[in-house]
Formats: structure tokens, C-alpha cells, sequence
């Protein structure tokens, strides 16, 4: 009798499953940490050349893979509203820009100086501030990836038992996005079936309602499941437990505050920079082992970690690192001046480090299919 399963991918090289959840945000964060090294266009441009093919070659049908194209709304609003704002409240330009336009200058009174609500508008005031907004953009589309790619759901389970409560929390709250989406894309299909369709400010009312409604059952299911499972039953801890677990977080943090604060500060003292961060960290840790001693849970079927996920993490990983080692390369040329106005090379490294970061799009296992009915 055969078996029947997933069918291989690629001449039968791989099986199509599921990668690890962390994986993917490992991959998304350390290239959103690279993406904050460098303020050139070019190298931004082809970050989201590399998030928009790893998303196409990897991504899942499930709700929350299909809101990137929002995340890409958000980016290009962000991009908006910073040229706006530079070009509203400009601070002058010199007689080598390039002028572009003037706005209407709004006097403003002395207590206000130093700031000038409209005027001359040049060129290089616009691509800076629309390069600093591409950056943050591209943050924004790297954490975007990681929730296009990872399934929340499974990523609650390798949380310490310590965070499970707040996992949730967090899971929830990201799962709103996608299931927002995907209402708004339901009562979008089911309008275009009826006849006499409004259009403007008239048809706001016909999709905010519908969908608020979905979101509002989705919410009571969410709990009614919550509670049959026994979500938020008091722990066994005892109150001296839970105080060592609070004292040794609270240290914890304040030991990766300080620590951060003496790795910024050049002039602090030398034990304020790894040292304390370390001794934070260990804090931390003992603390989240403490505190999950209270909460046992069981998983069933856990995601494995095995070679794929090394490498896409390793590539994200690398990509950052390569970025912040100044290594083999002019580290002038992440961060082109605008004044006065020339084109921004791209350097061979961090291209490649970039490029390096986009090979999660062929060494990740191709996503199982999800089938009709299926839970996560």
C-alpha cells in the first residue's frame, strides 16, 4: 500500500516541512541590525530586493504570509511622512543645493529658534530625509518578513516557561495584523459578489463594521479556547520563590542597562560595559529558570533545529556581522553625504553580505502545504 505525504522538492533533494520559527526571526532581526549600520540607498534598495525574494520563494499560504504587501504600505508611508516633515520644517539651504520649490514661510516667535516652518525646499534635503526614511522602512519590512515567514503560533512554544504568560500576550497581539488582513480581504471578496456596490467614504462603513464584528468573534473564541485549556490557573510557586524570581530579573535588567550604557559611553568605568552586561545576562537567566520551574507544560510534535535553520540564521548572523567589522571596505560609503549632491557607490562587501543574507531563500526547506482545515 503506498504512503502517501509531502512530495519532494527539487529532484527529490528536500522535503517540504515547516522551518523553525526562531530561525526566521534570528534571520529577520540580524538583518534589520544590519539594515541600522548603513544609510545608503543602494544597499537599502537591495535588502528589500533580498526580503521580497526570500518571501516569494518561502513563504506559506497560511493568513498571516499574506499581509508583507501592508508592511510594504507602512514602509512607503513612513518614507512620505519623513519627506514631509523635512520639507515643511526645512532649515535653509546654501547657495550650492539645488532648488526645488518654496513653501510659505510661517514666522515663528524667538522662544522657537533654530526651527523654520517653511521655505526654499532643495534636492538635497528630499533624498536625505528620503533616505533616512528608507531605512527605517527596511526595518520595518525585515520584522515584517519574520512575521510573513514564522508562524507565531509555533513560535510560543520555545519560549521559557517563565514568559509563556507573556508570550501569549505577544502572540496575540501579532497575530491581530494577519487576521485583520484577512477579514479585510474576506468582506473585500464578498462585496465584489453583490451587485450595487458603493464606492468613497460611503462604503467605509461596509467593511469597518463587518470586520471590527470578525475581530470581536475572534476574540471571544480566543478565550473561550484559552479557558478551556486552563489558561491562567494559579502556579504552584510559593511567595519566596516569586520573590527570588523578581529580585533576580530586576537585577538582571539592570545589569544589561548598565552594561549597555558602558559599551556607548567610552569615558564610563571599564566595569560598566561586558562585565556588567554579562553578569546581567546570567541574572536574567537564572531568573527565567526559576520562574519556569512553576509552569510545565508539554509540546507536542516540537519543531526540530537541524542544518537548514543553522544556515539561515548563520546568514543573517553573518550578514550583520560583516556590516559592522569595517572589514575590507571604506566604512564612508554606508553612510554617503548628500552635501553636496553626488552618487553613493556600493561597496563589494557589504553587497555580498546582503546577498549572503538573501541565500535563506534557497537553503530553507520549501513550506509544507497547508491543508484545507488545518490547525496550527
Amino acid at each position: 500500500m503506498p504512503v502517501s505525504g509531502p512530495a519532494p522538492d527539487m529532484g527529490g533533494r528536500r522535503l517540504p516541512r515547516t522551518l523553525h520559527p526562531v530561525a526566521w526571526w534570528i534571520w529577520a532581526l540580524a538583518l534589520a541590525t544590519a539594515v541600522s549600520r548603513t544609510n545608503n540607498p543602494l544597499l537599502l534598495f537591495l535588502v528589500l530586493a533580498v526580503l521580497g525574494y526570500v518571501i516569494t520563494a518561502r513563504r506559506t499560504e497560511a493568513p498571516w504570509a499574506r499581509g508583507f504587501k501592508y508592511y510594504l504600505y507602512l514602509a512607503l508611508t513612513v518614507v512620505a511622512i519623513r519627506v514631509v516633515f523635512r520639507a515643511v520644517f526645512a532649515t535653509g539651504i546654501t547657495p550650492r543645493d539645488h532648488f526645488l520649490f518654496s513653501l510659505p514661510h510661517i514666522p515663528t516667535p524667538d522662544w522657537y529658534a533654530g526651527i523654520q516652518i517653511g521655505g526654499p525646499v532643495s534636492l538635497e534635503a528630499v533624498l536625505s530625509a528620503a533616505t533616512d526614511g528608507l531605512r527605517l522602512a527596511c526595518m520595518l519590512c525585515c520584522i515584517g518578513a519574520a512575521n510573513t515567514l514564522a508562524n507565531p503560533k509555533r513560535a510560543l512554544r520555545v519560549l521559557p516557561g517563565a514568559l509563556y504568560e507573556l508570550g501569549v500576550a505577544v502572540t496575540v497581539a501579532i497575530s491581530v495584523a494577519p487576521q485583520l488582513v484577512q477579514s479585510v480581504q474576506r468582506v473585500a471578496r464578498a462585496r465584489k459578489l453583490r451587485a450595487g456596490r458603493t464606492k468613497g467614504r460611503r462604503a467605509l462603513r461596509a467593511i469597518v463594521v463587518p470586520v471590527l464584528e470578525d475581530a470581536l468573534e475572534r476574540s471571544l473564541r480566543l478565550a473561550a479556547a484559552m479557558d478551556s485549556r486552563g489558561y491562567g490557573r494559579a502556579g504552584s510557586a510559593s511567595p519566596r520563590s516569586r520573590r527570588a524570581t523578581g529580585a533576580l530579573m530586576l537585577l538582571g535588567m539592570c545589569g544589561l542597562c548598565a552594561g549597555a550604557y558602558g559599551l556607548l559611553d567610552t569615558t564610563a568605568p571599564a566595569f560598566f560595559g561586558l562585565p556588567a552586561m554579562l553578569a546581567g545576562a546570567l541574572l536574567c537567566v537564572a531568573g527565567l529558570r526559576l520562574g519556569g520551574r512553576r509552569v510545565t507544560r508539554t509540546t507536542y510534535r516540537p519543531d526540530p533545529w537541524r542544518l537548514p535553520e543553522w544556515a539561515v540564521a548563520g546568514a543573517g548572523v553573518l550578514s550583520a556581522v560583516l556590516l559592522y567589522s569595517n572589514l575590507g571596505y571604506d566604512p564612508a560609503a554606508l553612510n554617503p553625504s548628500f552635501y553636496p549632491l553626488t552618487w553613493p557607490t556600493l561597496p563589494l562587501v557589504p553587497t555580498a553580505a546582503i546577498l549572503l543574507a538573501g541565500t535563506a531563500g534557497f537553503v530553507a526547506p520549501p513550506p509544507s502545504p497547508v491543508q484545507r482545515g488545518q490547525v496550527s
